[in-house]
């Protein structure tokens, strides 16, 4: 078990943290930031670390710009109060290739939401796959 409830654990996708970390609140749905302030009080905010090795990449190729070194970016971003890191274990990379119905082959889509499954939380995205998917009902999906 990581902190909190798991019905009070709510995973954000990489473009939710990073949104947090910019200040862009105004890219998340009024519903969706509730859920990031209320989860964050509750010490109950989760953020991947395969979210950590996506945003390295991201800025490695270019796709972001980070104003400090890409190191000291995570640091400060993990320090955010109420947000902890959920490990990738042995488990969850081994869930992420056995998810029931039909998710596309992302790897990275595929580990939140197999870290989703396994801690029991909600996972926050804005990508309409991995909203659809929710709707399957293999996942707890909130819309960001």
């Amino acid at each position: 078990m990581l902190i909190a409830n798991a019905p009070d654990l709510l995973l954000i996708d990489t473009h939710c943290w990073a949104w947090l970390q910019f200040g862009l609140r105004g890219q998340f749905s009024t519903a969706g930031f509730t859920a990031v302030q209320e989860a964050a009080a509750k010490g109950a905010l989760l953020v991947s670390v395969i979210s950590v090795w996506e945003i390295a990449m991201l800025e490695a190729k270019g796709r972001i710009r980070l104003e400090m070194p890409c190191e000291e970016w995570v640091r400060q971003a993990l320090a955010t109060p109420g947000l902890t890191l959920a490990p990738l274990t042995p488990e969850i990379a081994i869930d992420s290739t056995r998810l029931p119905g039909n998710l596309h082959g992302d790897p990275v889509d595929r580990i939140l939401v197999a870290t989703a499954r396994r801690t029991g939380s909600r996972l926050l995205t804005r990508d309409r796959r991995l909203i659809a998917y929710g709707r399957q009902r293999h996942a707890r999906i909130v819309p960001a």
